[in-house]
């Protein structure tokens, strides 16, 4: 944790992952996140996989280093706190509907005259109101139907869905950066901002940025599936002798000669360039359009040698490459963990499971990032956060919490 952001406070109210990484990221960049929910947790709070103790490791990584007030959010009262709070604080992220009682405009209706115009973020479905979720964004986006093995036929083959919520992911970074953005108006003018980001748009938006919908229209038709080939590039999976399996690609001429060196393939490379009429150096285009005659030629020399002889070999060329591992060998893999800067200590985390933890993503080498601060308890800062931010006594606490309004930390569950 870096404390770039120690003078922002954040109202976050969500679920599941893209609202819950932007609070994360802002966190982690020491923003003082507090996190709202329903005083049985919200709809992410026993999201799979759960410990033996019913604690949901995915939660309690997406939280890491905010707050956590419990309100009754079904109730009014507790739905008035909730709104109270947002509105006095100035800043909130969220993924509630903009029709529900966190509404931009409910809250800005509510805010003192001291407090600064409301800068909210709200993370959306679809851009005309329709719900969706990061697997049927993706679903629309056509992506899916570009995944497959290369002799899957277009007409009959299944579409293959990535693992990773990639848009959720996108769509919280990017609601993070769109905050930072509002903020920074709102020093310069005074002006509020309320921004809306639907995730059906970060996937569209991104099909376009990427120059895939431009190349869709052009070429009147969709790509072909090329297996784990990189698109309008050299690099593929590779097997070694011993079975073991490896990512190359060689996107510079850097690159290139590093691998075809690497690889011992000097002659058999200016034997089809004399062949085939083209220099595989000269860039992209000739080195993916003969790709299958390339890989071939990689294919053979791979599997005559054991992946230490290669790996040894493509280190010593700059070549760029790595062994594909099981998310389960990433997890225990030393250099991507154990000795990666980026995790630091276990912290006393609600599931009493200890494991590595991250820190910010960004590297501040002039500053000491801090350890990793643990994922609160659900209303582990109820009575803080209502004493400091709303001025309520501990005796107005107490009442709210045995009328059920507000509940404490959840620890002894």
């Amino acid at each position: 944790m870096y404390n770039l952001l120690s003078d922002l406070s954040i109202i976050e109210v969500s679920s599941f992952v893209a609202s819950p990484t932007a609070g994360l990221y802002c966190a982690q960049l020491g923003a003082e996140v507090i996190r709202v929910d329903h005083t049985a947790g919200g709809l992410d709070y026993d999201r799979y996989m759960l410990t033996k103790e019913g604690r949901s490791l995915s939660w309690e990584n997406l939280n890491r280093a905010k707050k956590s007030v419990a309100l009754d959010l079904r109730s009014g009262e507790g739905r008035e706190l909730c709104v109270e709070l947002a509105a006095r604080t100035g800043q909130m992220i969220t993924n509630l509907p903009e029709k529900s009682f966190l509404g931009h405009d409910t809250v800005k209706a509510k805010q003192p005259a001291e407090a600064p115009e409301l800068v909210s973020v709200r993370i959306m479905g679809w851009h005309d109101g329709r719900q969706a979720m990061d697997f049927t964004v993706n679903a629309a986006s056509g992506y899916p139907l570009m995944c497959g093995p290369e002799e899957w036929e277009m007409e009959t083959a299944p579409p293959v869905n990535q693992v990773l919520p990639a848009w959720d992911f996108i769509t919280g970074a990017y609601s993070a950066f769109a905050l930072m953005a509002a903020l920074r108006h709102r020093d310069a003018t005074g002006e509020g901002s309320e921004v809306r980001i639907p995730l059906g748009d970060v996937a569209i938006g991104t099909l376009a940025n990427s120059g895939t919908m431009a190349e869709m229209l052009y070429r009147k038709a969709d790509r072909e599936r090329l297996g784990n080939a990189i698109w309008g590039a050299f690099g593929r999976d590779f097997r070694s002798k011993d079975g073991k399996r490896f990512m190359v690609a060689a996107l510079t001429p850097k690159q290139w000669n590093g691998l075809v060196e690497a690889f011992g393939l000097e002659t058999p490379i200016a034997q089809l360039e004399a062949e085939v009429g083209v220099k595989f150096a000269d860039g992209d285009r000739p080195r993916f359009e003969h790709r299958h005659r390339l890989f071939d030629l990689f294919q053979r020399v791979a599997g005559s040698h054991d992946y230490k002889a290669l790996e040894a070999r493509m280190a010593a060329n700059g070549c760029t490459f790595e062994r594909y591992r099981t998310a389960h060998e990433a997890a225990n893999d030393p250099v991507l963990v154990a000795d990666n800067p980026l995790f630091g200590p276990s912290p006393a985390n609600p599931s009493g499971f200890e494991y590595p933890a991250t820190r910010s993503f960004a590297n501040l080498p002039a500053r000491e990032p801090g350890d990793p601060a643990p994922a609160p308890y659900l209303g582990q800062h109820s009575e803080e956060v209502l004493a400091e931010r709303l001025g309520l006594s501990s005796g107005a606490i107490g009442k709210l919490v045995d009328a059920g309004t507000v509940a404490l930390s959840d620890k002894d569950r």
